[in-house]
């Protein structure tokens, strides 16, 4: 069964390749380190903080992250250990080096998936930004398979966990409001 994953990450990874250009490439590899260390996600968080009517949800989007980090890069990336795929692909060229050798799940992913969907559940839903965020964490995941340093169910796993990771948040919030407003 892990065989097949392997082997249908695989195709699908190389078939990306294939699928590159040279003026994709530059934006594709720029994009996706905007998800360094959740740089982008962070700074549109702490000027939410700046804002009375979107600090709620810059201030969850920050915990949100924390707790993926937590659940991505300290428990489950050292758990599992899967080598990114270009030490296991034959062919695949990645287009950045990572210094992290870890693949599984997708920390950028995670970041991307834990800030959007705190957004989505905090901001209102007609503010044209949340619709633009949510695309926007798709895109990272996507720019994570297209760069090369991932696989698809690395990139899957890090959008369950940074959503789950949003989602524990959002109730715990919502459990703090109830109580509070009592």
């Amino acid at each position: 069964m892990l065989s097949a994953l392997q082997g249908m990450d695989a195709g699908f990874l190389l078939m990306f390749q294939n699928a590159r250009t040279d003026w994709l490439d530059p934006l594709a590899a720029g994009y996706t380190s905007l998800g360094n260390a959740g740089v982008i996600w962070i700074a549109i968080s702490l000027a939410m903080l700046c804002h009375r009517s979107t600090r709620p949800a810059g201030m969850l989007a920050l915990c949100a992250m924390l707790l993926g980090l937590v659940c991505t890069n300290l428990i489950l990336k050292p758990l599992v250990m899967r080598p990114r795929p270009w030490l296991d692909v034959a062919g695949l060229i990645p287009l950045i080096n990572e210094d992290d050798p870890n693949s599984f799940p997708s920390g950028h992913t995670c970041a991307a998936f834990a800030a959007a969907m705190i957004f989505w559940r905090a901001l209102p839903s007609q503010w044209l930004g949340v619709r633009c965020l949510l695309v926007m964490a798709v895109c990272m995941g996507l720019s994570r398979l297209y760069v090369g340093v991932h696989y698809p169910s690395d990139v899957l796993a890090g959008a369950l966990v940074g959503s789950l990771c949003a989602w524990t948040v959002w109730y715990f919030w919502q459990m703090y409001q109830l109580r509070h407003s009592l």
